[in-house]
């Protein structure tokens, strides 16, 4: 007889009865490594590479990598969500070691209210055969709605016995994954004392809604807020809509690009008059998070005015995160804010670096 059929006959037989086992007790999904070690216990996510799954021989969840896993089985259901931009609902099983079939409806076809022949509607559904590099999303959906939030807080302090000096920042976020849209709201907050100087604050949060559409496309929405001594801005209202694309969507990085139109209303720490103006905006960002324990993120956005010809105000972010034990992490940041055009005795530029100790859900 032959011997690969053994072997392929030997690992078919353990899965069953390993599945079997398991899911009396409740652990219903098998994942076999690239060096053919079985993990069998319940998926949590993938995200950003790394895939969590939770067994009842261990105090905590595995965190294994998407590129080190050969093939997965699961009768569990998941948000799927592919780097062609696809997102699927349904399940997922290995064909073998380069495929996975999933199972599933297709909410592209929902969007799009496709027809069939006889004048009904096709929600699209059945099986589907994909690469297993092609996915870049899963989420339990049985998990309900805390295995669709997201969370981070950093905190930052530091005390300097010249001129008495003390500054603390925090940065915090929030956000919440559903099948076609997402919501994330951030809070940054930096204060700084020192004898005979006057304080500096700055404080900026904005709440932005992505509803996502066919081929990686999506709307915005997003309202921001800024308050910053330097530039004498007592707040900054900023409203953008719009749209963007991502243009890369796999396991290693993400790179995508935003524009539209901005309603940004501004009133001044002194008597200056407060000023209401329309912009137009275009941005991207950038998501690294395949390079061991650290991950980078990077935005731009970019403001020429339209009712003030010829002010034009940028925003740049950028982060560089590494994990040193579960889910704390040390982060290093700066945010930097640009207009040509400020009220008068303010500066142009207002810049920040900060380095924090963080968790994140």
């Amino acid at each position: 007889m032959n011997v690969n059929l053994l072997k392929r006959s030997f690992y078919l037989i353990l899965l069953f009865g390993m599945g079997t086992f398991f899911s009396v007790n409740g652990q219903t999904d098998t994942l076999i490594l690239n060096n053919k070690d079985l993990i069998i216990g319940e998926i949590k996510t993938m995200d950003k590479g790394v895939l969590t799954i939770e067994t009842d021989y261990s105090d905590s969840d595995f965190k294994i990598t998407w590129t080190g896993i050969s093939q997965v089985f699961s009768k569990a259901k998941y948000l799927i969500t592919l780097s062609n931009g696809k997102r699927y609902n349904g399940t997922i099983n290995s064909i073998d070691n380069e495929t996975i079939e999933i199972d599933t409806y297709d909410p592209d076809y929902i969007l799009s209210l496709r027809k069939k022949k006889s004048n009904t509607e096709d929600i699209g559904g059945g099986k589907i055969s994909v690469a297993i590099a092609d996915i870049v999303y899963l989420n339990a959906l049985d998990d309900g709605f805390w295995s669709r939030l997201s969370a981070n807080i950093d905190l930052g302090w530091s005390l300097t016995r010249a001129n008495n000096l003390r500054q603390y920042n925090v940065r915090s976020g929030l956000g919440y994954l559903a099948d076609r849209w997402k919501v994330n709201a951030t809070y940054n907050t930096l204060r700084s004392n020192q004898d005979n100087v006057d304080p500096v604050k700055r404080t900026d949060a904005d709440f932005t809604y992505n509803y996502f559409l066919p081929k990686d496309w999506f709307l915005l929405y997003d309202i921001t807020f800024l308050s910053n001594t330097e530039q004498l801005i007592k707040l900054r209202t900023g409203n953008k809509v719009g749209f963007g694309k991502y243009v890369i969507h796999t396991n290693r990085t993400y790179f995508g690009f935003q524009t539209g139109l901005n309603f940004n209303n501004e009133v001044y720490l002194d008597d200056s008059p407060s000023r209401k103006t329309g912009e137009a905006f275009i941005g991207s960002e950038l998501n690294l998070y395949d390079i061991g324990d650290l991950s980078l993120y990077s935005q731009v956005v970019a403001y020429p005015s339209i009712s003030d010809w010829g002010r034009f105000r940028t925003d740049f972010r950028l982060d560089v995160k590494y994990e040193f034990f579960s889910d704390f992490y040390v982060k290093m940041g700066t945010t930097l804010n640009y207009d040509n055009r400020p009220v008068e005795g303010a500066t142009t530029t207002d810049y920040i670096f900060q380095t924090t100790v963080g968790w994140s859900l």
